[in-house]
């Protein structure tokens, strides 16, 4: 009799405990393809005026994004990032350099801020179809198409005296990433990520045609991201 009342007792929390397991079960069943992506990290851009790349003679600057990102397929993602960077010239040209800027009009200096927006496509090299068989470890990457605004304060000489003004240029640009990202949990992951967006201009900086390149922007980023479910329309 009292093998039978404290079973009675005991069923119910175990009942209790199935149905919790059960429903844990086939909520992870329900793939989560959704991922919030927020990233930090140094950056420094490619100018004319830039400095002396060769010599590892430029300015770093910081660098966010946020991104979310939708998985389509067990290989393929599209991922929309819209973040911000410092620019800023830097190094030490040489006479002969600013004598060919002072003659070309062209900027000595810039700094500011470049806001950005794009959209891509993005691979993983180990693909999966739940968020709970994902590898310990993966590689993506990608390419897309965005656009960037990239708002200077420039001056026509390295004089303390010059007054800068103000540049806002528009652009687009082709952004280039991919990241090695590592599983922490469930639902979350920390990667190492890595951008170059390819800009479309070579006046950035206010200074054109020095470089034969024109005018880039590099990243490296330390990002979390964390998989989420997207909540159903009623």
């Amino acid at each position: 009799m009292k093998k039978t009342i404290q079973l009675l007792v005991f069923l119910p929390f175990l009942v209790s405990s199935l149905e919790s397991s059960a429903q844990n079960f086939y909520k992870e069943r329900i793939s989560r393809d959704n991922i919030l992506t927020i990233g930090a990290g140094p950056s420094f851009a490619y100018l004319d005026n830039g400095g002396q790349y060769r010599d590892f003679n430029f300015e770093i600057e910081p660098s966010i994004s946020v991104a979310l990102t939708k998985k389509i397929t067990q290989l393929l993602d599209v991922r929309a990032t819209l973040g911000y960077q410092g620019i800023s010239s830097g190094g030490n040209p040489s006479d002969n350099v600013t004598n060919f800027w002072y003659q070309n009009f062209s900027s000595f200096t810039a700094k500011g801020p470049a806001y950005y927006f794009d959209v891509m496509p993005s691979i993983n090299l180990v693909p999966f179809r739940n968020h709970m068989h994902r590898s310990k470890v993966n590689f993506y990457g990608g390419a897309g198409l965005g656009v960037m605004v990239a708002k200077t304060k420039q001056t026509k000489s390295f004089s303390p005296e010059e007054e800068p003004t103000t540049h806002e240029i528009t652009t687009g640009y082709v952004p280039v990433r991919a990241g090695l990202s590592v599983r922490i949990g469930p639902y979350s992951d920390i990667a190492g990520e890595g951008t170059i967006l390819f800009t479309f201009t070579d006046n950035l900086d206010g200074n054109v045609g020095f470089n034969k390149y024109g005018d880039h922007l590099a990243q490296a980023q330390i990002v979390y991201r964390r998989y989420f479910l997207q909540k159903p329309r009623d």
